[in-house]
């Protein structure tokens, strides 16, 4: 959260805010476990995918057979690649803005209450 955003909610500005009675909460430490459970897995898919093309062309030989005329299965996985990146990244955009909406609400509620929840 910037400190532009805190001192948008309600014209508070950031010292009337006690962020680590923010950091302490409830509502906080949820939105980060709900971030934790949601990154740490799509990083893992997203490094073993990643990695699994180098790992495989170097010790198999099944991705460098024919799928249609001269294209292999290493230029489709290859390919997949790219399609994986940009499906991850969208999911990801929509994911973070509700972790972002979440982020808002705590703010809020803190900023409501003058920074002493």
């Amino acid at each position: 959260m910037s400190n532009a955003n805190a001192k948008d909610l309600s014209g508070h500005t950031d010292k009337e805010i006690d962020f680590e009675k923010i950091e302490q909460s409830s509502q906080f430490k949820k939105l980060m476990a709900d971030r934790k459970k949601f990154i740490v897995p799509l990083t893992i898919f997203f490094l073993v995918f990643y990695f699994l093309l180098p790992i495989l062309t170097s010790y198999t030989t099944f991705l460098n057979t024919p799928v249609i005329g001269d294209i292999s299965w290493v230029w489709l996985f290859a390919f997949s690649q790219f399609v994986m990146t940009w499906v991850l990244c969208s999911i990801y955009v929509r994911k973070a803005a509700t972790f972002d909406d979440q982020a808002d609400e705590i703010l809020e509620e803190h900023v409501g209450k003058g920074g002493n929840s």
